[in-house]
C-alpha cells in the first residue's frame, strides 16, 4: 500500500484529518497534563520546562492540531502526513528488531480500539522471527488492583472481569517489575499506547507509542527523547477501520 492510498483511508475513517475528539477536550488535557493529574500524565516525567503555550505549539507541530489560538470549540484535526511519517518509522523499527530476532512487548490501554492493531502486528512479528514477550500467568498491579493479562500476545489491564480503557502507568510498571523479579531482561522494544508507553519510556526502554490529539504526554515524551516515535491518530475508532494502517505497517516492516 502506498502513502496516498493510506492517506485516503485514514481520512475517510476520521483516524486523521477532521477527527471526533473535540477541540475543547484537547485544550483541557494540555492543562491537566501540565498539572500532572493522574490519568493525564501517562507516567511521563517532565525533564524540561513546559508551559501551556509550548505544549500547544508541540501538539500543532507533532500532531497537527489546528494552530489558531483563538479556536477553542469545535472540530479539531490530526495531520495525516505526520501520522504516516510516524507509522513508517514504527514499521522500520519493528522490522529491524524482528529480523534481529529481538524481543518485543506489545501493550494497550485501548482494548476496544487499538488492541486489534497490536494483535495483528504482534502476530506478524512473531511469525517473522521476533520473540513476543509472553508469560502465562497474570501479574498483579499493586496499589491499583486487577492484573496484567495477555490477549493474543498483547498485554492489557484486567479488572472486575473486563479490560478497561486506561491511561494509567501502574500496569506497565507492575509488568516490568515482575520481569525483573523473575530475573528476566527488559524487552528490546516496547510497542504501546497511553500509560503503558509512558511508563516504559521513563524507564529508559526503547518505546514506540500511539497517541490521540488529546494525549499530549506521549508527544512531550518524544520531544524529550524518551520515546522514539509517537504516532498521532484517533485511537478509538471501530477497530476494522485500522486495517489499512496495519497493512501499511506490515508492508513497510517487511512482514506482510
Amino acid at each position: 500500500m502506498d502513502r496516498t492510498t493510506l492517506a485516503h483511508a485514514l481520512e475517510a475513517a476520521r483516524i486523521t484529518g477532521e477527527v471526533g475528539t473535540p477541540r475543547e477536550n484537547n485544550l483541557s488535557h494540555i492543562h491537566r497534563f501540565l498539572a500532572q493529574e493522574k490519568q493525564f500524565d501517562f507516567g511521563v516525567e517532565l525533564t524540561r520546562d513546559w508551559d501551556y503555550d509550548s505544549v500547544f505549539a508541540l501538539m500543532v507541530d507533532r500532531c497537527g492540531l489546528r494552530p489558531e489560538t483563538d479556536f477553542v470549540e469545535g472540530v479539531d484535526t490530526i495531520s495525516t502526513q505526520r501520522c504516516i511519517d510516524a507509522v513508517e518509522r514504527v514499521a522500520v523499527a519493528i522490522g529491524e528488531v524482528t529480523r534481529a530476532g529481538g524481543e518485543i512487548l506489545f501493550a494497550t490501554g485501548h482494548p476496544a480500539g487499538l488492541l486489534p492493531v497490536h494483535m495483528a502486528i504482534a502476530a506478524a512479528a512473531d511469525a517473522g522471527g521476533a520473540t513476543i514477550m509472553h508469560q502465562a500467568n497474570a501479574v498483579p498491579v499493586p496499589g491499583l488492583g486487577g492484573d496484567c493479562r495477555q490477549i493474543n500476545r498483547v498485554w492489557t489491564w484486567h479488572q472486575h472481569g473486563g479490560t478497561p480503557h486506561t491511561h494509567l502507568a501502574e500496569p506497565m510498571h507492575a509488568l516490568l517489575d515482575d520481569i525483573t523479579c523473575r530475573g528476566g531482561a527488559a524487552p528490546d522494544l516496547i510497542v504501546a499506547d497511553h500509560g503503558w508507553a509512558g511508563a516504559a519510556s521513563t524507564r529508559g526502554l526503547r518505546t514506540l507509542g500511539y497517541a490521540d490529539c488529546n494525549d499530549p504526554a506521549l508527544f512531550v515524551a518524544e520531544a524529550q527523547r524518551a520515546i522514539e516515535v509517537t504516532v498521532p491518530l484517533d485511537d478509538d475508532v471501530v477497530p476494522y477501520l485500522y486495517e489499512p494502517l496495519i497493512d501499511f505497517v506490515l508492508d513497510k516492516a517487511g512482514l506482510s
